[in-house]
């Protein structure tokens, strides 16, 4: 935040943009996939496998983390590469989805933080923006996230403008605190479907000059179209020289209707979650590998795919696998549906440097046509 940027531009084609994050522990190429890990691991995934299928940066939650085993266990341990194994760029959430969006767990909020009671044995605790961003200079990760208020699409227009105003000074609390040695930090913007309060938070956010600038609060029950137009809506009010950041989105369509917008990096739970409720993410859309016509069929999940799962195993073997509860189904699936993602994203950054991202975009959402996976909302856990 001194007028250095950590952002490298190096193509654009429309809105959509090609560049390269840099952080302590290596670039990020970008647009980016972050696989979703948010108690140190991508569920059921080796390090080595996330870095071998072509992923550059995961993500870990203060949220779980801090409860458990605790910032003060990973810090003495090294901090959050040492601990998880994972030499590359980390990116941690704050912790205020999960806050936030546990509405049973909610107490109370002011403008000094909020109160709740953890998922983990009930007892209320507080967050406020220092501590969450102690808590990530305690973890060590390469981007830090600022405590937000996440507010749902369905509330009353005066409840939100108020989410915005404590958004923002949330943010301005936490632009100058403490920070692990070469921490990035990213604001996030809030204001719900409201385009008025969404450019407000984008702007008052854009101007406090973070590292990185994340779109929040979309992706959580708003319609596909207000979530399209307003994150394009939001690029558009976004500095060039800073990536920019989705918060959760991870089918698909998604991706390529937020890159083409003018998102660099985004993340989900999706292709994980899926991976272990036996689903596998395709060009044909979603396949329930539970599903009996799958019995016998020797193809891959994906023809041409060149993932763990797709080169040596049939539909049938990992069919057979995930009706048998057998943890190998679970794990092929979901090595496969990451690798389907960052493969998407390796096309759409090709695409943009050779400037036919918008030709590549259309025969592509045109191939997954109307069977494609819907995104779903960001979860505590991946």
């Amino acid at each position: 935040m001194t007028g250095e940027t950590c952002f490298t531009l190096e193509a654009t084609d429309g809105a959509a943009r090609a560049g390269a994050v840099h952080t302590a522990h290596g670039d990020i190429p970008t647009p980016a996939f972050m696989p979703v890990g948010t108690k140190a691991t991508v569920k059921t995934l080796h390090p080595d496998e996330v870095r071998a299928m072509g992923a550059s940066i995961i993500l870990g939650n203060t949220y779980h983390l801090h409860f458990r085993p605790g910032e003060d266990v990973i810090e003495e341990l090294g901090g959050l590469h040492a601990f998880s194994g994972w030499g590359g760029p980390i990116l941690t959430d704050s912790g205020g989805f999960q806050v936030f969006s546990l509405r049973d767990t909610l107490l109370a909020v002011d403008d000094d933080g909020v109160t709740f009671r953890n998922v983990y044995d009930g007892s209320a605790e507080r967050f406020t923006p220092e501590l969450a961003a102690a808590i990530q200079t305690a973890l060590g990760s390469d981007v830090a996230m600022c405590l937000d208020q996440v507010v749902p699409p369905t509330l009353p227009r005066r409840q939100v403008e108020e989410a915005v105003r404590r958004t923002s000074d949330w943010a301005a609390r936490q632009r100058e605190a403490p920070r692990a040695p070469g921490q990035l930090r990213f604001g996030i913007a809030q204001g719900g479907v409201d385009r008025e309060l969404r450019r407000r938070s984008t702007l008052e956010i854009a101007a406090l000059d973070f590292d990185g600038n994340a779109i929040g609060g979309l992706s959580i029950g708003e319609s596909r179209d207000e979530l399209f137009e307003l994150t394009a809506f939001s690029c558009e009010l976004l500095p060039a020289g800073r990536p920019r950041y989705f918060m959760g989105i991870g089918d698909p369509e998604g991706i390529l209707r937020v890159i083409g917008s003018g998102i660099d990096m985004f993340d989900c739970v999706l292709p994980t979650r899926l991976g272990r409720t036996g689903s596998a993410t395709t060009w044909d859309g979603r396949l329930n590998l539970r599903n009996a016509r799958f019995a016998r069929d020797e193809g891959p999940l994906q023809e041409d795919c060149e993932c763990p799962a797709c080169t040596r195993f049939s539909r049938a073997y990992i069919r057979h696998l995930v009706t048998q509860d057998e943890l190998l189904g679970l794990r092929l699936l979901t090595l496969h549906n990451v690798h389907f993602l960052l493969d998407l994203c390796r096309e759409a950054r090709r695409a943009i440097i050779e400037r036919r991202f918008g030709a590549f975009s259309e025969a592509a959402l045109e191939r997954l046509g109307s069977g494609t996976a819907q995104s779903t909302p960001r979860r505590s856990t991946g």
